[in-house]
């Protein structure tokens, strides 16, 4: 699927709608937005708000994208997001690890992971590159994503619940400039988003700037930090998808939702048939390989 090529281009009416889920992103948010459900509240948070996002964009596809570890990057930066703090209070890690296992085994979406990229480059590669003459959505509250963006991709933020739009500057550029605090990348002392803007209206201005100092070295070190990796065909054959080799399962995962007490989800026939109908085209255009 990853290699698929297009003998002609797609004309509009046979353009496909594709849905790409970044995983952790929405199930970060699940742990710190909705419902308390005790124990297993970033379960019942990521299912009861996958539905929503389904139903809005009705896909034909939908890619749930996991996170590997940024090799090259830590190569090139060992502290890369090495200030965050990562606590399991409320059980976060098998909450996780159970979302991931539920999707994988009852949902007909495409799992993705490469374990040497993060999965805002694979991502990146499978809507540039697999998904260039499709419509094409990226669910995601991280705003790099506005690189990606163009005319057939998109990005939806789940949490403005709007589209981001594009720059009328360079973001990479300009983050380059600015830094990124959440992933430990330092910008310039003194400059702001303001002053970014400003360098990056003239060329001239921006030039200048990277002459003084060590500048461009660490303007080129951020701009391979925040770029999306382009990944070559030994990386793109490590790209590891799985996919359900039989229609869901509907019952038994209705089964494990109520010995969670999903009540809002399952008590009322007419709730969980809502909920399961709408993925309804994603299992007519699922390829279902033993």
């Amino acid at each position: 699927l990853l290699r698929r090529k297009h003998s002609r281009r797609n004309t509009k009416k046979n353009m496909k709608n594709i849905l790409l889920l970044d995983a952790y992103n929405l199930i970060y948010r699940a742990r710190y937005s909705g419902m308390n459900k005790g124990d297993n509240s970033t379960i019942f948070n990521f299912f009861r708000g996958i539905r929503p996002l389904v139903e809005k964009f009705n896909p034909d596809i939908t890619y749930f994208v996991l996170e590997g570890r940024p090799k090259k990057r830590l190569e090139a930066s060992p502290d890369y997001k090495g200030q965050r703090v990562y606590t399991d209070h409320d059980g976060f890690n098998r909450q996780r690890k159970e979302i991931i296992s539920i999707v994988k085994k009852y949902f007909p979406f495409i799992v993705v992971k490469h374990d040497d990229f993060e999965c805002d480059d694979i991502i990146n590669h499978i809507a540039e590159k697999n998904h260039k003459d499709d419509n094409v959505t990226i669910i995601s509250s991280d705003t790099d994503f506005i690189q990606t963006i163009t005319k057939n991709i998109k990005l939806y933020s789940p949490v403005q619940k709007k589209y981001l739009e594009s720059t009328d500057y360079d973001y990479v550029s300009w983050k380059s400039l600015v830094g990124d605090k959440s992933d430990n990348i330092e910008g310039f002392k003194g400059i702001g988003d303001k002053k970014a803007k400003k360098l990056l209206s003239d060329n001239t201005l921006l030039e200048a700037f990277l002459l003084k100092e060590n500048n461009s070295v660490i303007y080129k070190h951020n701009m391979f930090m925040i770029k999306f990796h382009e990944l070559d065909e030994n990386e793109i054959t490590n790209i590891k998808l799985s996919s359900l080799t039989n229609p869901p399962d509907w019952s038994k995962l209705k089964d494990i939702f109520v010995s969670y007490d999903f009540n809002s989800m399952t008590k009322k026939e007419k709730t969980w048939n809502n909920f399961i109908n709408t993925f309804n085209n994603l299992e007519r255009n699922m390829t279902y390989v033993s």
